[in-house]
């Protein structure tokens, strides 16, 4: 509505443009899914008897102690909240958890309000230990019939394990304690502990994470990563190629797909933990397949684990998914996640020679080495092969991701707009104002914004037809920067200072 004015002077207004400038988007979150077999563990189950009150994982675990022997002597839940309440122990009613996973008890002997379990093995020294525990609690059945109500316990919340296939976000390595548990002697919850671990110690700051009972399970955590756009980087801890399990290959290419589809993240898998370096088939071992939405490392890293107090080998896809974030961070995602030290590991599996890295890196086989002291990552190639010379790094791959989903994002406003001319010209001015900060940020190869890129969006690229059919349409040309994998210095001998 026009504004009146009244008296001589200048006015100034602030006109909204229409359309917001195109921001980057994340490319730093990484999404990991742990395979890990309950075994037929679970946690105490409520009974369905109305006149008990379960005290547990959502309510107030009772904190034992920490491991230092096979017998943990503890005090029973307090009761002084509850009008009449005893603490339930028979058998079936109660459960503990080493380290925020479940462990079967021998025994539990209760004298008074003091109680002492026995496991049939030690936990580690230091692991935490928590009972979970049932109150027999007299309830009064309402007038005229019905469901008694329980009182609640008001204590805080000490332990919040995530259900199976529940997508927990985790900013910092205690966080993921809370909702999955710590460094475990199951296999499983071991290598997903330390994935998780190493990306925090390596760089990363955000991780969605899902654990899930068994191997068919993982297209499941995958539909859920679908719903979560921000995920940039996708792992399965220990998920590695293996000709002896049937469905090994068909996990392993459902992982490709959905990188593939989504077209906004990428993969990082794991080599094989064991391999004959010798063997003229190690590169169909390795290779599971050719994407360039994925990129494989090898061999597994030796780091220390607190649940057994010694180093153990663990695959590297965490401390790299953490290696990449760090990179994004501190210099962009056009920059190979290479040349970079890994953080937390002590050795490596295998020791690789150049000779044998050199049967490896045109395969797409990314090696991580000891160099100098350093155990570094030594590889920034996709597995995309022969299939797409365009993107054998996984900095090109990674950063035209970057590159679509910030577009993508950041013109969702010309939808519905008339298209006409004066829509093309906005596309072009935010399309060109975004290049040219990626540009300047040194991810575009040239030494103006000419050589850079190019947008071109007209009468030409949107001819009566196109507009016919509801499209407007935008070319995109673009000069991105590639890592120098080989570096060559000429070096001659001259009789000759001056070059005669």
């Amino acid at each position: 509505m026009p504004t009146n004015y009244f008296s001589p002077g200048v006015y100034v207004e602030e006109v909204s443009s229409g359309n917001a400038p195109i921001a980057g988007v994340g490319t730093s979150t990484a999404g990991f899914i742990g395979v890990i077999a309950t075994n037929g563990e679970t946690a105490p189950t409520p009974p369905d008897d109305t006149t008990f009150q379960s005290i547990g994982s959502q309510d107030a675990p009772v904190d034992i102690g920490t491991g230092d022997g096979t017998q943990k002597e503890f005090e029973l839940p307090k009761t002084s909240q509850f009008s009449t309440a005893d603490v339930v122990t028979d058998a079936g009613s109660f459960g503990f958890a080493v380290n925020g996973r479940a462990r079967t008890a021998v025994s539990l002997k209760n004298e008074g309000n003091r109680a002492v379990v026995e496991f049939d093995t030690a936990p580690a020294d230091e692991a935490k230990i928590t009972g979970f525990f049932q109150l027999r609690v007299a309830a009064p059945v309402p007038v005229g019939g019905g469901t008694a109500t329980l009182p609640r316990a008001t204590e805080p919340t000490t332990v919040d394990l995530a259900a199976a296939n529940e997508v927990k976000l985790c900013t910092n390595f205690s966080e993921f304690k809370k909702f999955f548990g710590d460094f475990s002697t199951r296999a499983g919850q071991s290598l997903l502990a330390h994935a998780v671990y190493g990306f925090f110690r390596n760089g990363g700051t955000r991780c969605y994470v899902v654990s899930v009972a068994a191997e068919e399970d993982v297209e499941d955590a995958l539909t859920q990563f679908e719903a979560i756009d921000e995920i940039a980087i996708v792992a399965v801890p220990g998920m590695i190629p293996d000709a002896a399990i049937a469905s090994r290959s068909d996990t392993l290419g459902k992982i490709r797909a959905h990188c593939e589809q989504m077209q906004d993240r990428v993969a990082v898998l794991d080599g094989v933990e064991t391999a004959d370096l010798s063997s003229p088939t190690l590169l169909e071992t390795l290779k599971p397949f050719n994407s360039d939405y994925v990129a494989l490392y090898f061999p597994w890293l030796q780091v220390f684990d607190p649940a057994t107090n010694r180093q153990i080998f663990v695959p590297p896809s965490g401390h790299i998914a953490g290696i990449y974030a760090r990179v994004d961070n501190q210099r962009g995602v056009f920059k190979a996640p290479a040349n970079e030290s890994v953080l937390g590991a002590v050795g490596l599996k295998y020791n690789l020679s150049k000779r044998q890295q050199d049967g490896l890196n045109p395969k797409g086989i990314n090696c991580i080495r000891a160099l100098n002291g350093n155990i570094r990552v030594w590889g920034a190639r996709t597995l995309g092969g022969e299939d797409n010379p365009e993107m054998v790094y996984i900095s090109v791959r990674r950063l035209m991701n970057f590159l679509r989903e910030s577009i993508d994002e950041g013109t969702q406003w010309a939808v519905f707009e008339p298209n006409s001319p004066d829509l093309w010209a906005r596309i072009r001015r935010n399309v060109t104002a975004f290049l040219l900060t990626v540009w300047r940020s040194g991810a575009l190869f040239g030494t103006t914004p000419e050589e850079a890129f190019y947008v071109k969006c007209d009468a030409e690229t949107n001819p009566p037809e196109s507009r016919d059919r509801g499209q407007v349409i935008t070319e995109i040309g673009v000069a991105v920067v590639k890592p120098a994998e080989f570096v060559i210095f000429r070096l001659s001998q001259r009789s000759d200072a001056n070059g005669g």
